[in-house]
């Protein structure tokens, strides 16, 4: 078998790859995609709070999550899928400590056109009554473009769409790969002038298999859904100083939070960690919003991030040896999110031989061999 290009993961990122490529008047080739769930029932973009903002410290973030935006506000009329999005905004809380990092992350936001501010306590508790502002000493606001839609709608979006414009989806594994092709686990080759690298959570894995290091890893995170007797009023997706995080979810709430030190290990089953919401969610909440001091689980899961342990940035573009192998994965908990502009990019990218419209050399292969990170503070 031959392909153009293969893809290897068929979720958000490996789908809007496939769906941008064919959606180029330019391109004429073809486009395979393999995936090993096609069921996807361990996809993290399945398995996603299915996120969106722009409160990053890293500009690029910002400006990849600003196309996303834009292209979720459009997905029904390029996708034919509605995402249900919403967009009350992100809610940044922090401790005194957490102060300076706050303020440095907000001149960033502020130099690349986001609609952000700052408020004391006192402002917190006049834009938002629900909450307690004990130990807190600012908080990040976001006014416009954040908020939260449905994750599985997009990915499934960009596939059935990729699919109705020529793209073949294979239910394979990939076991290697080299410069020209990939060895299918039910048997066969698989030969292609260019392989995209998108294998989620485990693209390391992947990749090492072909003797190629690469520092993305699974890591487990456990999401609370609960109900409350009252709801608070407007509540936008709220970070506390602890890691703990909440929002709506229909006229329930989601949370989740960092797991503790020692208790994140790569891989870990896909069980909910019932102790996180007693011993960490749910005493945050209760502190942090007295609304939700009798908060009840009525449903839980656990998903993936694919956690890049180099500097929890997205890993994008060539391989500086393989010249047509190609990265697109390790985002960290915001590659739902970015799959729009990813996707875009990675397209360009091979159609064109560089980056059209938006520059992601900054997050290539090349800064991790020569190991300069490029830190992310607002993680999570």
């Amino acid at each position: 078998m031959k392909s153009d290009v293969v893809v290897i993961g068929g979720g958000a990122m490996g789908s809007s790859v496939a769906y941008h490529l064919k959606s180029d008047p330019a391109f004429t080739g073809t486009v395979a995609v393999v995936e090993r769930d096609p069921a996807y029932t361990r996809a993290s973009s399945a398995l996603s709070a299915s996120s969106i903002r722009q409160q990053f410290s890293t500009p690029l973030n910002i400006h990849l999550s600003r196309f996303g935006i834009s292209f979720l506000r459009r997905a029904h009329e390029l996708l034919g899928a509605d995402l249900g999005l919403k967009e009350p905004g992100y809610l940044f809380l922090a401790s005194l400590a957490g102060e300076a990092v706050l303020r440095a992350n907000h001149v960033v936001q502020r130099g690349e056109g986001c609609s952000v501010e700052l408020l004391d306590p006192v402002g917190l508790k006049d834009r938002f009554p629900w909450i307690s502002a004990d130990g807190l000493a600012l908080a990040s606001h976001g006014t416009a473009n954040e908020g939260w839609f449905d994750g599985p709608s997009l990915m499934q979006g960009f596939r059935r769409k990729a699919r109705d414009l020529g793209a073949t989806y294979i239910a394979d594994e990939v076991v290697s790969f080299d410069a020209s092709g990939v060895d299918l686990k039910q048997g066969g080759r698989l030969e292609a002038h260019t392989v995209v690298l998108a294998a989620g959570p485990w693209s390391g894995e992947v990749a090492g298999r072909s003797g190629i290091a690469l520092p993305v890893e699974p890591r487990r995170r456990s999401v609370f859904v609960f109900d409350v007797r009252e709801a608070p009023g407007l509540t936008p997706l709220t970070i506390d100083p602890s890691g703990t995080w909440f929002r709506p979810e229909g006229r329930f709430y989601i949370a989740g939070t960092t797991p503790a030190e020692g208790n994140d290990p790569a891989g870990a089953p896909l069980e909910v960690q019932h102790q996180e919401w007693d011993e960490m969610v749910w005493p945050t909440l209760a502190a942090r919003v007295p609304a939700f001091e009798a908060a009840k689980v009525v449903n839980s899961w656990a998903g993936y991030y694919e956690y890049n342990t180099f500097d929890q940035n997205g890993i994008v573009g060539r391989h500086p040896l393989i010249e047509n192998l190609i990265f697109a994965t390790g985002f960290s908990g915001h590659g739902i999110q970015q799959s729009p502009a990813v996707g875009r990019a990675v397209a360009e990218l091979i159609v064109h031989g560089d980056y059209r419209t938006l520059d992601l050399n900054t997050f290539g292969y090349d800064r991790i061999e020569s190991g300069r990170p490029i830190r992310e503070l607002n993680v999570v």
